[in-house]
């Protein structure tokens, strides 16, 4: 063997923690350690317990090593390939294509990179249209923020994600990267052939580490997605929409580690230092004078409460929440989108303009005194109302029917032909149901169309 090869014994394997011996030099924290016949057993350091000794976590299974065989330092942290080369392709945490097209060749990366500093950042606010009435209208997203889709299990957010990709390749021409955290590998195979048939793979890479995948993995796989994603951005100078599906599986391997590691969980089983490893992550997603980074996060909120501290910490980072009712859902009003409870800090006047800014407003206002009569509906029925209350409650069951559209990324389901909607088109509509032009029509017209002018079509 080699004399320059750093190489340790292993002491001791529990499930996925190694803990291994180096007499001559100690290895640094994140290097990685090949271990097995055919070093194909991948272990990042975690800890350093003394002088000799380090504690790290398998990224791969840990069958076919024992204890007192041979590991090796590689010398260097987790690396993925970076380049125009990965689009249209799928890998795994590690960088290798799992797709059957062959290996990669191009740079490799480190995937623990330093955040932009502050003073390289953009400070300019812009709106990112997504092409989707309900988030353009009351939760415009930032270019270069981050986006949290919020609901549970269910209630759309993998359709929404797609929709998204979709439209960003033909909206905007830029580069989508889907990181799946914990994905079924049903979901990540159907939303390989879905982008295959909707013509948008050639723009995307997609990352994976599955629900079956070591914790390890799962762990770092969203680090792995950034990676290639910040190449995009600050070497081909393009735009990047970054979708994360899901961000609570990130917080659930980290937690999972950090139980296998030993410390000691704080509030509700998670573990000590989610702060700071949601934080590590979230903090390089942004945008620079060249290029930005737009993420959108599904988020699963666990038994849908939002007090959780999972919501809770994903909260702090996000300019845009996008909260998907269940109860939206089951009235078939989709996307499922809660237009009270879903918000953004770009929906001020300064950055989205003053008519938007007053329609988002006057939307909320009908909504919420239709919420509030909604009780009184019920046990006495509308017809008690005032004639100024019927209105509003008119006005509102249009508004809601009117931000349901149909997906591209649905038509095999519903039958109905996806619609991409401007934002000015969008506010048009909005305003002339506002102003009871639409007071005639029976509700069903506003229900599943793109722009306003369709109603009169149906």
């Amino acid at each position: 063997m080699d004399s320059q090869v750093n190489t340790g014994t292993v002491v001791s394997i529990r499930g996925s923690v190694i803990d291994a011996q180096f007499p001559r030099q100690l290895p640094p924290i994140y290097n990685v350690l090949k271990g097995g016949d055919k070093s194909d057993i991948i272990v990042e350091v975690n800890t350093h317990l003394d002088s000799k000794t380090v504690r790290g976590i398998a990224m791969t299974p840990t069958q076919g090593l024992a204890r007192n065989s041979d590991i090796i330092d590689t010398g260097f942290p987790l690396q993925v390939p970076v380049g125009k080369d990965l689009l249209g392709r799928v890998f795994n945490v590690l960088g290798n294509p799992i797709d059957h097209k062959g290996e990669i060749k191009g740079e490799l990366r480190s995937i623990h990179q330093s955040p932009v500093p502050l003073t390289e950042q953009s400070t300019v606010s812009e709106i990112f249209s997504t092409g989707i009435k309900a988030i353009d209208v009351l939760a415009p997203l930032e270019r270069g923020g981050k986006a949290g889709l919020f609901g549970g299990a269910g209630v759309g957010k993998t359709v929404l994600i797609t929709e998204m990709i979709n439209n960003t390749v033909k909206a905007h021409q830029g580069v989508s990267i889907f990181c799946g955290i914990g994905e079924r590998c049903r979901e990540g195979e159907e939303l390989y052939r879905d982008m295959l048939t909707a013509g948008v793979l050639g723009n995307t890479v997609m990352v994976f580490g599955q629900m079956n995948e070591s914790p390890g993995a799962r762990f770092r796989v969203g680090h792995a997605a950034l990676t290639m994603a910040e190449y995009f951005r600050d070497d081909a100078r393009q735009d990047v929409l970054l979708l994360m599906d899901n961000i609570f599986r990130f917080i659930q391997a980290g937690s999972e580690v950090s139980g296998l590691m030993g410390q000691l969980p704080s509030r509700l089983g998670y573990q000590p230092t989610m702060g700071t490893e949601l934080a590590e992550l979230e903090e390089r997603i942004c945008n620079t004078t060249t290029g930005a980074i737009t993420s959108i996060q599904a988020v699963y909120v666990p038994a849908d409460d939002f007090t959780d501290p999972s919501a809770v910490h994903t909260f702090s980072h996000l300019s845009a929440t996008i909260v998907l009712s269940r109860r939206r859902a089951s009235e078939g009003l989709y996307p499922a989108v809660d237009l009270l409870q879903s918000s953004s800090k770009m929906l001020m006047p300064a950055v989205a303009g003053l008519r938007h800014y007053r329609i988002a407003q006057e939307i909320r206002r009908t909504l919420n005194i239709y919420e509030d009569l909604k009780d009184i509906i019920a046990m006495l029925g509308i017809a008690e109302l005032s004639r100024e209350d019927q209105r509003i409650v008119y006005r509102a069951r249009r508004l809601e029917r009117f931000f349901t559209q149909p997906f591209f990324t649905t038509e095999q389901f519903t039958g109905l032909e996806g619609r991409m909607v401007a934002l000015e088109d969008a506010l048009v509509g909005c305003e002339k149901i506002l102003n009871d032009e639409f007071a005639n029509y029976p509700e069903s017209k506003l229900y599943m169309i793109g722009a306003i002018d369709e109603a009169h079509l149906i």
